[in-house]
């Protein structure tokens, strides 16, 4: 009579063991108990959630590419007034520095309503929302002021190279603000419409990603454009 005995493990098993340590193939649990995959096979596809910010990401450094060329552009050309007024005779640091303090306010008031929205807090998440496009409407109310005094002065774009590279730079990146403003409205209504489902969150995600994004490209407006040209 024969007798079955037990299997002992194989080598195959324990190369197994140590290509996947977290047993990341095997139903998609790790060895500590929480499910790393997403879908289905070894690993799964990525979340929706990923893939959005992913390609979210690429639109932004498309962006950041397109002010890489403005900065460029001005760089060359900031030297070039055309015997008219020059940076130190027309910027205004006051009102520039309180554009720079309510922009990058705006920022902080932005993280603390995604931190509310993390939390499902409909109420702080949509005041800290209206705080922010406050301070996103001051900022581009203050930029316009300086445009038309500018204007008015006769130191419009047609003036100089510098002014036409200086009016590129600043007023696209106004214009996004412009569009950042109009989407935090969307946001709200969309928030108060449909509360924290995921499609939401995603799309607030990616505005945090943007709004924070402008208020990285101002800060080399803010240093490049008036510091070092006031100087």
């Amino acid at each position: 009579m024969t007798t079955l005995s037990q299997p002992l493990p194989s080598d195959h098993s324990a190369n197994a063991s140590r290509k996947d340590p977290y047993a990341l193939g095997h139903h998609g649990r790790s060895k500590y108990g929480r499910s790393e995959a997403t879908g289905h096979g070894e690993g799964g596809p990525a979340s929706k959630r990923i893939i959005v910010a992913y390609g979210f990401w690429i639109f932004l450094l498309s962006d950041i590419i397109m002010f890489s060329a403005f900065f460029a552009a001005y760089a060359v050309l900031g030297g070039n007034n055309a015997g008219g007024p020059s940076g130190a005779n027309l910027f205004d640091q006051r009102r520039v520095a309180i554009e720079t303090v309510v922009l990058l306010l705006s920022s902080y008031t932005a993280g603390i309503a995604s931190i509310a929205a993390s939390r499902a807090n409909m109420i702080r998440t949509q005041a800290w929302m209206l705080v922010t496009g406050v301070l996103g409407v001051v900022f581009l109310v203050l930029e316009v002021q300086e445009f038309a005094e500018l204007v008015a002065e006769g130191a419009g774009p047609h003036r100089s190279a510098f002014l036409s590279a200086f009016f590129a730079l600043v007023g696209c990146h106004g214009l996004h603000v412009a569009c950042g403003v109009l989407w935090l409205g969307t946001m709200m209504a969309q928030f108060a419409a449909h509360g924290f489902k995921a499609n939401v969150m995603r799309r607030f995600n990616c505005f945090n990603l943007f709004w924070h994004a402008l208020d990285i490209v101002w800060v080399g407006v803010f240093t490049i454009v008036y510091l070092m040209g006031a100087g």
